[in-house]
């Protein structure tokens, strides 16, 4: 069951990590713009590293409160600015920026928990120094 953690922090970060290096690209930032987000060119990038670190640092479990911490940074302002379905005319537009709101929502909760909780078991943050095994049992 120890590894159910990690597995679960897996999960989590792949989509940051894998989606961060769009954040790069005309396109990203274009759709970000036509969207109304003021300074596009500097803010999704900013946007991008954000989903990196945060995504890297769960899924390693190496500081994972901050990178729980940078994630929420991450999903609130694009929650609120990119999937603002209460905006959009188009029912099916409407829809699936709905979808992505409640989907992002679900990840700002799962962020905040591992804010709370940390990285569990098996992670960079819970490792255990070699020798503590080896001074606990000579004490008994």
């Amino acid at each position: 069951m120890k590894y159910l953690v990690p597995v679960g922090r897996f999960l989590f970060a792949a989509i940051f990590i894998m989606s961060a290096f769009g954040h790069f690209g005309a396109q990203s930032i274009g759709f970000a713009a036509a969207k109304g987000v003021p300074f596009a060119r500097l803010l999704v990038p900013a946007s991008g590293i954000l989903a990196l670190l945060g995504g890297l640092s769960v899924l390693l479990g190496y500081r994972a409160k901050l990178g729980a911490w940078l994630l929420v940074a991450f999903l609130v302002p694009v929650t609120l600015s990119i999937h603002n379905f209460w905006t959009v005319a188009d029912p099916m537009m409407r829809q699936m920026d709905q979808i992505m709101f409640m989907k992002n929502l679900s990840m700002i909760g799962a962020a905040l928990l591992i804010a709370h909780f940390g990285a569990g078991p098996v992670s960079v943050d819970n490792r255990q120094p070699a020798d503590q095994g080896i001074s606990a049992r000579s004490a008994t």
